[in-house]
Formats: structure tokens, sequence, C-alpha cells
């Protein structure tokens, strides 16, 4: 029923008020629509601007406000909408200005008050952050810019230039100091270790900052980057690829990204890249192609179906591959035999959309007679057309269902290639075809598709071609891929890991410039160190499988924990540390974000056992791992996130990342702080920002900045006893932050009571995490002293239970706590002395053979504040006869 605009704004506030954000949203956006009364719109625009905050939708808080206000200047309420989004946005010098005309017009608004007073502080702050930043940036541009400085302390200042760029100060003041003709230097040095620094560095710029993009392609030119790219590192030319991506993403933002007539325009683009994509080198009249451009298409073509936001438009992207297929490679009649290239071609097609967007590979290989024409060609005497219908069979058995089909089709006629083809480039593709048959099952121990002993016999194959290095690396890259299937049974993961040979030349492999290789060694890599995910079923649920007569998975004996931990002991004495390295600096299509993934999972597998943690960060591992956590599946991401907990958790942080890179692992780490993450990732990450907080005060306001603050302080309620223990240890090193204790200071909050009542738990962990972050707030903030006994009736208890404790570590917090409340105020000293503590005081002040030192110094100057207070009387008054007035 159609409303009025008056109607469905009275009817948006009252869902506003009842919390539906989103109801009220959708009334002022139609009373928007409807409303033709200028003044009217203002207010409409003012309410969908709170609705906005709301939503955490800062932009489009940002934008009605405004428009509010273009109506309306004097709108205080639009205003302070204005400034509340201007300051989540980091816009913190125009939210100021906003707050500061706020409180001008209502002086004794609090809320105002509040806004303004934090954002002057947060402005301080920043002016100090950018004068720290200044001064390294500087330090940076010194180094480089003098020749006769070492080129090892060159080189690392260049890397250290990349990680600045990444923080908006950093890259500010490269920018306003003359980085960019630094950085133009750098580019003309044709010096790689200088040159992919500096790329890397301006991408640090360019990165969604459109005005300074516009002012660095002024500066360099087209013209230079272009030359760049041409570069015949390709390191160095992939490199300035990403970088103008990135020139062209900042430049380019805010165009709108729905484009009318997409199809249209997606269609000549997918006919080239599926021209490419079909092309035979051995078949003429197709586009030159090097080794990796089939791997980049299947890429580029899995990019683009990625992309696509809707069913729609995925269906019409599985019709364009259909019918270009059809129409431009199969002949009417199902590949009859007037057409045998362009059947070739089409099969060729299929082949890298099965490597590529697979879901779209698998509806064009169920096309009428496809299936049929691959099987065919693999028993053609023409070596090409063989060579293209097994790595179609390959690629095409990924599904258990599409297996069982080749198996009974298809595995007579490979064998048949293996066994009497005379050219290694079909046998060795025929033998992966075996080999991926042959793991169909997977890790299920039961589910062999051959006889016993045959994927042995398969393995051992692989691994000989693998070691021959009188192969072409083509052929030995098909070697890795059939153990990449093989190596789902634990017997082949023992004979691979148990043959240094064969590892080495795997190792090799990673570091050479076939770049196709990368997917295959990570798969691989994945399934000797059991990295992969396993659902453990419930036992109950099990028995009723098999009373239901049901197949029930089994794990192989040899996956057992034993296994796989003597096997990552092997790996990494054959050097899988800086393979895995090498594979990460891959800047190529071919290193996808699920063989990121992949690599991600090796890494936390091998840093699971705390012995090798030393051995992965001195080959480089740390370092590696910092792309992975923002460059990766969001399964990656959290398992790169996870092993860098683990290395920060058990080494020193500043040896481990050193330089600039320290500051990088802190929001990988807050990334763990997440409720879809699992206990294990909360603790762990907890437990590695609390490293990083007791380094510095720099690294603490990295943590802040990253918002960790308010989830580390929602940890401490958490029910399990060691998250909850390992985030009040947290917070204790981040109360060494001035912007934390202010925290504490906020009366309307439970923050000091949980701290007090935390002391007196029975967990030892929890009561000294607790004890020692109260100790640094009470002596760094006196004010919070006279508040403490307002937290519980127990307080004193409390007190007295950690000054009698056994531990020396909370006896210390104990008297620790009781001197900052003595120092605080003579009230509070008066009421411990009325108590036992002035008899447990006195006896620790004594000292002993077991006492602690600073427990009975501590203790000491407890009594003679006391004392100076007239509080007590000395010894020498006790044995006098004199007291205290």
């Amino acid at each position: 029923m159609t409303k009025d605009p008056s109607a469905l704004k009275e009817e948006g506030n009252k869902l506003f008020k009842r919390g539906d954000l989103e109801g009220a949203l959708s009334c002022y956006t139609s009373a928007l629509e409807l409303s033709a009364c200028q003044d009217q719109s203002a207010v409409l625009y003012r309410n969908r601007s709170a609705c906005y905050l709301k939503l955490q939708d800062y932009s489009k808080a940002e934008a009605d406000a405004t428009r509010a206000l273009e109506t309306d200047p004097g709108d205080i309420k639009a205003r302070f909408r204005r400034a509340q989004a201007l300051h989540m946005l980091g816009k913190l010098d125009q939210s100021f200005l906003d707050a500061q005309k706020c409180a001008q017009l209502e002086p004794k608004n609090k809320a105002f008050q509040e806004l303004l007073g934090q954002l002057s502080a947060q402005i301080q702050q920043k002016a100090v952050q950018l004068s720290s930043t200044d001064s390294r940036v500087q330090q940076m541009f010194d180094l480089l810019s003098n020749s006769s400085a070492q080129a090892s302390d060159r080189q690392k200042a260049a890397q250290n230039l990349v990680v600045l760029s990444r923080e908006d100060a950093g890259a500010e003041q490269i920018f306003r100091n003359d980085g960019v003709k630094l950085l133009q230097k750098l580019l003309e040095s044709q010096q790689e270790d200088f040159v992919l620094p500096a790329l890397r560095t301006l991408v640090g710029l360019c990165t969604g900052h459109q005005p300074r993009t516009m002012a660095i392609v002024n500066d360099l030119g087209m013209d230079r980057l272009c030359g760049v790219m041409g570069s015949a590192t390709s390191a160095v030319s992939l490199s300035a690829c990403h970088l103008l991506q990135v020139m062209f993403e900042a430049l380019t933002e805010g165009m709108k990204k729905d484009v009318r007539g997409k199809d249209e325009a997606l269609l000549p683009g997918l006919k080239k890249i599926l021209e490419v994509a079909g092309t035979v080198p051995e078949v003429t009249g197709g586009p030159s192609l090097t080794d990796n451009t089939p791997m980049s298409c299947s890429v580029l073509l899995s990019k683009l179906y990625d992309d696509l936001k809707s069913d729609r438009e995925r269906e019409n992207f599985n019709k364009l591959c259909e019918e270009y297929i059809q129409t431009s490679f199969v002949c009417r009649h199902h590949f009859g035999s007037s057409g045998l290239e362009s059947k070739l071609r089409a099969i060729q097609t299929v082949s890298a959309l099965l490597q590529g967007p697979s879901d779209v590979g698998n509806r064009t290989l169920e096309m009428s007679g496809m299936m049929e024409a691959v099987i065919s060609l693999c028993a053609s005497e023409n070596v090409t057309h063989q060579q293209v219908a097994i790595e179609t069979l390959i690629h095409a058995a990924g599904k258990a269902k599409r297996a069982s089909f080749i198996t009974a089709n298809g595995v007579a006629l490979l064998k048949d290639l293996y066994k009497k083809s005379e050219n290694d480039q079909i046998r060795v593709r025929a033998l992966v075809g075996l080999c991926k048959l042959g793991s169909a099952g997977g890790t299920d121990f039961s589910m062999k598709q051959f006889a016993e002993g045959s994927t042995l016999k398969l393995a051992k194959q692989c691994r000989k071609w693998l070691c021959n290095d009188s192969l072409l690396p083509n052929s030995r890259r098909w070697a890795v891929e059939g153990l990449a299937y093989l190596t789902f049974d634990a017997d082949v993961k023992e004979d691979l890991v148990g043959d240094t040979n064969a590892l080495q030349a795997m190792f090799h492999l990673a570091k050479s410039e076939d770049k196709t290789v990368l997917f295959a060694i990570g798969s691989t890599l994945v399934n000797c160190t059991n990295s992969y995910d396993v659902e453990k079923p419930d036992p109950q649920m099990v028995e009723l499988a098999k009373y239901a007569k049901q197949h029930v998975p089994e794990e192989h004996p040899k996956d057992a924990q034993p296994f796989v931990e003597k096997r990552l002991l092997k790996l990494l004495e054959a050097g899988v540390v800086s393979a895995l390295v090498c594979m990460v600096k891959q800047e190529s299509p071919a290193l996808t974000e699920t063989c990121k993934e992949c690599i991600a999972r090796v890494f936390l597998a091998l840093v699971d056992r705390q012995e090798a943690r030393g051995t992965v960060v001195a080959q480089g591992g740390g370092k590696a791992l910092l792309p992975l956590v923002s460059e990766s599946t969001d399964v990656g991401k959290i398992k790169a996130a996870q092993a860098l907990a683990k290395i920060t958790i058990t080494s020193n942080p500043e040896i481990a990342f050193p330089g600039e890179r320290v500051y990088e692992v802190v929001r990988p780490l807050v990334s763990l702080l997440a409720l879809e993450c699992s206990l294990l990732q909360n603790f762990e990450a907890l437990m590695a920002l609390t490293n990083l907080a007791g380094i510095s005060e720099r690294i603490r306001q990295k943590i802040i900045k990253e918002k960790a603050v308010s989830k580390v302080e929602g940890y401490m309620f958490e029910e399990n006893d060691l998250v909850r223990a390992a985030a009040t240890e947290c917070m204790c090193n981040l109360v060494l932050s001035p912007e934390v204790q202010k925290l504490y200071l906020a009366t309307d909050s439970d923050r000091l009571k949980l701290l007090v009542l935390y002391s007196g738990e029975d967990d030892e962990r929890l009561r000294k995490a607790a004890a020692g972050t109260l100790a640094v707030l009470t002596g760094d903030m006196p004010e919070l002293c006279t508040r403490i006994p307002s937290t519980t009736s127990h307080w004193m208890e409390i007190l007295q239970a950690l000054l009698l404790s056994e531990s020396q570590d909370l006896q210390h917090r104990g008297v620790v706590i009781t001197l900052n409340l003595i120092q605080a105020e003579k009230s509070l000293a008066e009421k411990l002395m009325e108590s036992e503590a002035l008899e447990i005081l006195s006896v620790l002040a004594k000292g002993g053979e077991a006492s602690y030192a600073p427990v009975t110094r501590a203790a000491q100057r407890c009594l003679d504040l006391a004392l100076e207070y007239r509080l007590i009387k000395s010894y020498e008054a006790e044995a006098n006869g004199t007291s205290a007035p």
C-alpha cells in the first residue's frame, strides 16, 4: 500500500526505536523517493544517517549527513552524526571541525565534549606517530642515498620502505618527503634487489589513494612504468604489472561498478581467452604460447567466474563457453571426422576450463559425445592428439563419479599407453592419469581403486622420473602431479619422505622457472604433512553406520601422529622450508590463492612442533608467512596467521620479524580473535599478542589501532580457563599504554571490578595476570586506588590472600598493590593497618632464608609509609612504651 513520506518517516522512527535498523532504513529510503519537500528530505537524510551509523556503514552515514547539512547547515544532529562517521573513517581533522562546531552550539552537551576530547587525544597521538614515522622514513632515505653504505644495509632499508608504505602514516611521509624521486632512482638502477622493493613501495603508496596515484603517474610517466614492465626479469615484470593494476583501481575508485551490457562486454573478451586456452602449439593457426600460458588462461577464467555476482551471470558464463565450443570447434554431428583439428582444440579448451572454473569445465565435458571423443583420442597414433586427450582425462577424473566412468572405460587404455608407448611425454601423462584414478578414494584406507601394491609401483615410477635429470622439466613436472594424487596413500607418503633424492629433485623444481608445478608440489606436501582438514566422526555415529552396514572411512595406520611427526622431521632435514620460501616469492598467476593455502597449511604443520620453529624462522619462514595472511583463501589466511602466532609465542618477535616486519604481524593475529576461529586459534593469538605488547609502546599502539583491546576484553569473560587467563595476560601488557589505562577510569564499567575478582580466583595463572594488571594500574593511576574498596566487599580478603600466597609471584603482586594503595591515600592505609594486613606485612618485611627480596623490600616500604602516616609505631617506640597519637 502506497504511503506518503510523513507516514513512512514515522514508521521508520518506530522501527528505529525498536532496533529494526534494516526496516527503518527501508522506510526512510522509500520516503526520500516520494518526498518533494527539501526540508523534509533533509530530516530523512539525517535519520537515515543514524541508521547507517548503527549498521557501521560509515561512508553512507557521512554522505547522508552531508546532504542534510546542505539544506540546513544549522542541523546540529546531522553535524554530530557526520562527525561520528568521519571519526570512524579515520578522517580526524574533518571530524574535529564538526565536533568543535557542535560543542560551540551546545557547550554543556556531554556527548559533544566526549567526542571532542577523544579526537584531540587521537590527533595529538597521530602527530607524535607521524613524527616518529618521519624519522624512520628519513633514516631509510639516508641509507639508500648513501652509495658508500654496505649493500646489505641498503637492501634492508629498501625492504623496510615497503613495510612502511603499507601503513597510512608511513605512505604519507614517504610521499611528502620526495620519496617518489628516490624510488625513481632505484628503478633506474636496474638492480633487481632495489627495483623490486621500489615497485612494491609504489604499490603501497598508490593502494586506495587516488590523489597520490595521480601525482605518481605524473612524476614517473607511463613510458617509464611500461619500460619496467618490459623487463627481461619475470619478477620485475610481474611486479610492474601489479603496480599498474593497483594504479588503475585507485584512479577508477568511485566509478559505478555495475556496468550495463556486462554480458555483451564479457563476450568478446571471453572468446579471446578461450581462443588462447584452446590453442595447441603443435597445430598451426593459433597465437604463440609459453609454457606458463595454459595455466595463466585457466587462472584468468577462474578469476572471471569467481567475480560474477549472481546465478544469472554464472549461467550466462556457462552458456557462452558451451556455445563457443559448440559453434567454433565442434561439428554438428558430435565431432565428425571432417573436424579433427576443431575437435582437438575443443578438448584443449575443456581441459583449460577444468583446471580453472571446474564447474564450467564439468558442464562442457558433459556435452554429448565429448567424453567419448576424449577416450578415442587417447588411442590416436598422433602424439599431440594423445597428449591433449590424456591431459583432459587427468583433469576430468577429479570427482569420484567421473573417476568411476574413466576407471571403467579408460584404465586399460592408460595402462596400455604407459607400457607400450615409446614417447616419455605420453608415458608420464598416462602414469599421472593412473595415479589420479588410483587415488580416487582419498585418504580413506578402505576405498582403494587398484590392487594392493599398485599405487606403490606407480609412485616408485613417479619418483624415478622425478630424479631423472635427462628428462625435460615439463615431464618431471608431471611426475610431481602423479605424486600429488598418490600421496593420499600413507605408504606412498612414507616412501617419498624416505627418498632424499626425490625430495631434493622436487624442491629443485619448486625453485625453477616452471611455475605450473607449484600447486602439485604444494598438494604433495600437504598430503605428506597431513595438514588437510579431517573431520573426525562421532564414535556413536560410526557405530550406528556400521550397524546399518553403511561405509565408514578408515584411517591408514601410518597416518597416526607419530608417523606424521617423523615425516615432518625428514622434510625439515631435506630443506622443505627454503623450497616453500621460494614458492612464496614466485610472482606468477600459477601461484593461485589455493596454492598459497597449501603453502600456509604446510608451514602451520611444520611450526606445530615447538622445536622446529627456530629452524623455520632461521630459513626465512617467518618472512614468507607475512604475504600469505593477506593473499590467500580465507582458510589459508587463518592457517598462515595461526602459524605466525605459534612462532611469535615462542620466539623473540624482533628477531623472527626484524625491522618493520614486526608491525605487520599484529593485524593477522588480531584477525584470529573472531568467533569463526577455534578456541585454540583464539588462545594462540592472545599469547602472541601478549608477547608483542610487552616489546614497546609503538607496537601497543599498533595493536590498539587494529581495535584489539575490546576483543581482548571480550575473551576475559570466556568460559575456557586457558583462554580467559591468556586474555588477562594480554591486558596486563596492554595496560602499559596510557590509552588503555584511561579505559579503567570510566565509572560506568566493571573493568576494575573484574580484575579485583579475578585476583581472588583459584586459577593461579589467571590470578597472576589479574593481580599484575592491578599492580600496573594502581602504580600508574593512583586515582584508581580509592575505587578498589567499592568494587567488592571482599577486596581486603582478596588482597590478604595474595600476600599469604605460597607463590612468590602472587606475593609480589599483592605487596605492590598494597604499597600503591598506601601511597595513594592515607584513608586506605588506615584500613589496611587496621586489618590483618599489618601482621602479614610485618612477617614479610622480616624476610628469611626462603624470602624473595623484592617482596621483603616492598613490604618494608609499606610499613615505613604507615610509620610516616603515624598509623603504627616503630619497634624502638614500642620498646620505650610510646605509641602513635
